[in-house]
């Protein structure tokens, strides 16, 4: 009989504020199993794994998106995670495509600088989310089934 061990998560998310934010779940990594996933930047992060920073304006974005969905998919294959849980940005959006395809859930938690609008990243992966959390009540408009969870902070 095989026991099943602890769920293993994938956090991931961009690097400054997300990332703050992120490793706010701290907790949930040392309860269960885990890793982070950020961006390569100047911004000192302690993620196990880093992806190349792009956003929607950046002119190498599809190239770079497609290092990141390879180097998502090693990942992936490397740590199996059950769960994806992200605050958000492009980085995540491999591991959402991913987690989809594994049929593994994927948490989305808004990040607490927007109040009253959602993010480009949230408004693309709010329809497959398994959880989506929001830190500001305003936002129940924008997200109809989303959770008021509160600040992360």
């Amino acid at each position: 009989m095989k026991i099943k061990s602890k769920p293993k998560l994938c956090l991931v998310s961009s690097s400054g504020g997300h990332y703050e934010q992120l490793i706010r779940l701290q907790p949930l990594i040392d309860k269960y199993d885990g890793f982070y996933v950020s961006e390569k930047t100047l911004y000192n992060s302690k993620a196990n794994y880093l992806m190349l920073q792009t956003d929607l304006k950046d002119v190498w974005m599809v190239p770079k998106m497609l290092c990141n969905m390879i180097r998502a998919i090693m990942i992936w294959h490397k740590e199996r995670p059950d769960f994806v849980i992200t605050t958000g940005t492009l980085v995540a959006y491999p591991f959402y495509l991913l987690s989809i395809v594994y049929r593994k859930k994927f948490i989305f938690i808004e990040s607490f600088s927007r109040i009253y609008d959602g993010t480009k990243a949230g408004k693309m992966m709010y329809q497959h989310s398994d959880l989506f959390l929001v830190q500001w009540e305003t936002l129940l408009e924008i997200y109809p089934k989303a959770i008021y969870g509160g600040s992360i902070y």
